[in-house]
């Protein structure tokens, strides 16, 4: 599914209805189409001043952090758009990469909250799933390298048989995914690699 298109279907929907902030609207959408998502993230929060908790406003503003790498703006929007509307696949799904990117940032290696964005990522991908069903290679994807990455930070801590299995654990959740795509989209080498990749962590943990 392509995210981004929905969402532009949507506010070109909305902004051809409404006659609220439309000036703001229109920019934004006129600065996504050329990929300026640094304006479309100005125009779209003096929107969402004029017109709080607009779903569209913050799906669009929350997409635009996102391809600012803005991830916790970005984190916060989509939040704010859950509370609005629960079921919103693209706000887990985004959301959840915005998480997994906030996990892997070198300057996050010593922060303590690394598990708990690692975990929040793994739940939201699980949520995106939920909703859309089991069809979109892209959830699966995204998953498992969440349960790989999530598997390689806390392989470097493991030293009891327990926390090794745990890992291991991890690691097998990467590779069911994996082959989840593969069964969507076959022979793709990428994913075959990570196969291949996860499936040597588990021997070094053994």
């Amino acid at each position: 599914m392509n995210y981004f298109k929905k969402a532009i279907l949507g506010l070109i929907i909305f902004t051809s209805t409404s006659s609220f902030a439309q000036s703001n609207y229109e920019r934004s959408m006129q600065a996504m189409m050329k990929g300026d998502f640094k304006t479309a993230a100005i125009q779209l929060e003096k929107a969402d001043a004029k017109t709080p908790d607009n779903a569209t406003v913050l799906q669009m503003l929350g997409y635009s952090y996102f391809q600012n790498r803005e991830y916790e703006k970005c984190i916060a929007t989509y939040s704010r758009l859950l509370t609005i509307k629960p079921s919103e696949v693209s706000a887990y799904y985004y959301r959840g990469i915005a998480r997994l990117k906030i996990a892997n940032d070198p300057k996050e290696s010593l922060n303590t909250m690394r598990e708990n964005f690692y975990l929040a990522s793994l739940k939201d991908f699980t949520k995106a799933i939920e909703i859309n069903g089991d069809e979109d290679a892209q959830m699966f994807q995204n998953r498992g390298l969440a349960y790989k990455d999530y598997a390689i930070f806390k392989s470097f801590k493991a030293k009891k048989k327990e926390e090794k299995a745990a890992c291991i654990a991890l690691f097998n959740n990467s590779i069911v995914d994996f082959q989840k795509v593969l069964t969507l989209q076959p022979l793709r080498k990428d994913i075959i690699d990570w196969v291949t990749y996860d499936k040597a962590q588990i021997a070094s943990l053994k």
